[in-house]
């Protein structure tokens, strides 16, 4: 899921989707279940784990034609109460190496093409491992959105939705390998197509 690889400034769906690659350390993940947010003292040089949680907002995002489904597709949050927790910094003070995510997550899929659309529940919870390599793992509990390129994963391309307890484990490449140890991943491309 380098949910699936971004940028420093990419939001966490493009992290799920795989618009971008992550850089070391950065926290693209997408957020989880429903909480009230609380102010965060989670800022480079705090103490790990000692601050609150900050808000986590996803943004509307494109997929061409092919990247997961055959058509081009639209995702845009309808209900957006993401946070994050920063858990461990590297040695740096500033590397995150650990972050918890939650909160409320609702996304309208769209097929840009045809206009039909999907509404997922995507609030999971989450708690990622970034390591230096760019490689992360997600220990996952509830439904998040997962987007799989052209042999980017063990799994065919599309977009799912997948929901249960499960791991997301992303290669320094983008690679994504889900191991659901109790759950489901349901294929959305032809829901919409």
């Amino acid at each position: 899921m380098r949910r699936i690889l971004l940028t420093a400034a990419a939001t966490a769906l493009a992290a799920v989707t795989g618009l971008a690659a992550a850089p070391a350390g950065a926290a693209t993940v997408p957020p989880a279940s429903a909480a009230s947010s609380a102010a965060s003292s989670d800022a480079p040089g705090a103490v790990a784990g000692q601050g609150g949680w900050e808000a986590w907002p996803t943004s509307a995002s494109d997929l061409p034609a092919g990247s997961r489904c055959d058509f081009p597709v639209h995702l845009e949050p309808v209900v957006d109460e993401g946070q994050r927790r920063v858990l461990e910094y590297a040695p740096d003070g500033t590397t995150v190496r650990r972050a918890a995510f939650r909160g409320a997550l609702v996304l309208r899929i769209t097929n840009a093409t045809t206009g039909a659309s999907y509404v997922a529940d995507a609030g999971g919870r989450a708690v990622v491992d970034y390591r230096p390599d760019r490689s992360q793992t997600w220990h996952a509990h509830g439904p998040v959105l997962l987007g799989v390129g052209p042999n980017g994963g063990n799994l065919p391309r599309d977009l799912y939705l997948v929901d249960g307890v499960y791991t997301i484990d992303i290669g320094s490449t983008g690679y994504k390998t889900l191991t659901l140890r109790h759950g489901s991943a349901e294929p959305l491309c032809a829901k919409l197509a």
